[in-house]
């Protein structure tokens, strides 16, 4: 039995003994009474009668003690209930700094845990818990202020460059890719938030079937072939035939951010690694870069929305800090985990273990 449970017994018996108590007092009270009642007004009652009038009385009495209690307790809890009505008309209109503290000696007697405490210790949960997602929203919409300001300041500032006549062919033309690229990078920060967002809410289409991920892995690698060649990469590929359950869409989302930094972030004539076995309990993928490298402090919140290790180095190669969050919460979803091992100046390496599948997909 449960610490709980064992609590609310043992209130519940006190509080028969209680009331047996406060009956037996009451009755033994009128008992002693009525004869004096009877004496008083010169009365005399057969003894039916004289029994019923003393159960009355003892009723009479008890009437009267709960009445007084009442009296006594009832502006206390009245002023427990308006201050309830208060804290909850705050909350609605936005205030987040309300906390009830509604203490024992104005709870009434008798009262070890009074539901106005459970109540206000309930209140004063949620109140906390608005007052995070109230923080997250704010710097949530602040995130997304700075990201986008960023490329409609670019985007305003050429296209005003742009009017003028004196600007040779090439100069047009160069001020056209820069509005181009801008405007590129609003269109990946807009469907990246529009992902996110379906994929929190948990009305994301999730189409699960089977398919060779080491082939998905391959298409995806030789469509990077132009950026990585274009830096002299080095890529070293050792993808074994593997089988999964999973959102192809998804996964394929995956793999393309996970790509994309590490060719992001690289240096010229750097070596990427990318490993895909069968490892004991799944499915392991490993990518490796001898990129700068991410300081262990730092691991944890490489996750996190609109994080960048090297904002400047970001925003010149238009990242938004959401491809990490993607990769996490798709790979989440999956029943997977994704990890990060990585130094300064040693490079980086991400790790997803996702759930076996040993059967091959139907053909």
């Amino acid at each position: 039995m449960n610490i709980r449970f064992m609590k609310a017994l043992a209130q519940m018996i006190a509080a028969v003994v209680a009331f047996l108590f406060v009956l037996l007092a009451c009755w033994s009270v009128g008992y002693w009474l009525l004869p004096y009642l009877l004496h008083a007004f010169g009365w005399k009652l057969n003894p039916y009668i004289h029994q019923m009038a003393n159960v009355l009385l003892g009723i009479i009495i008890m009437y009267l003690f709960v009445m007084t209690i009442m009296l006594l307790t009832g502006h206390k809890r009245r002023e427990n209930g308006q201050s309830l009505i208060e804290a909850m008309e705050r909350i609605a209109k936005g205030d987040f700094s309300v906390r009830l503290d509604l203490r024992k000696e104005n709870m009434g007697p008798f009262n070890e845990t009074h539901p106005f405490e459970n109540i206000a210790n309930g209140l004063n949960n949620m109140v906390l818990e608005l007052q995070q997602l109230e923080h997250m929203r704010q710097e949530f919409v602040s995130n997304v202020s700075h990201e986008i300001q960023s490329p409609l300041t670019s985007i305003k500032g050429f296209a005003r460059v742009l009017r003028n006549a004196k600007l040779s062919e090439q100069e047009r033309q160069q001020y056209l890719s820069i509005i181009e690229a801008e405007s590129e990078r609003l269109s990946k920060l807009s469907d990246n938030l529009l992902k996110l967002a379906s994929l929190d809410s948990e009305r994301h289409p999730f189409e699960l079937k089977r398919y060779r991920l080491d082939r998905q892995l391959s298409r995806i690698i030789l469509s990077f072939e132009p950026q990585w060649t274009d830096k002299s990469i080095h890529m070293q590929v050792n993808l074994h035939e593997v089988t999964v359950e999973a959102d192809e869409d998804l996964l394929s989302q995956v793999w393309v951010n996970l790509i994309h930094n590490a060719i992001k972030f690289s240096p010229k004539d750097g070596t990427i690694t990318i490993e895909l076995k069968h490892d004991g309990s799944g499915l392991l993928f490993r990518i490796a870069d001898t990129g700068i490298g991410i300081a262990k402090e730092q691991h944890e919140a490489v996750f996190e929305r609109f994080f960048k290790v090297d904002a400047a180095r970001s925003r010149e190669a238009g990242g938004s800090g959401l491809g990490l969050s993607l990769v996490k919460k798709i790979v989440e979803l999956h029943h997977g985990t994704v990890q990060v091992e990585s130094e300064l100046g040693h490079g980086t390496a991400f790790l997803v273990k996702l759930p076996d599948c040993q059967e091959e997909p139907a053909s």
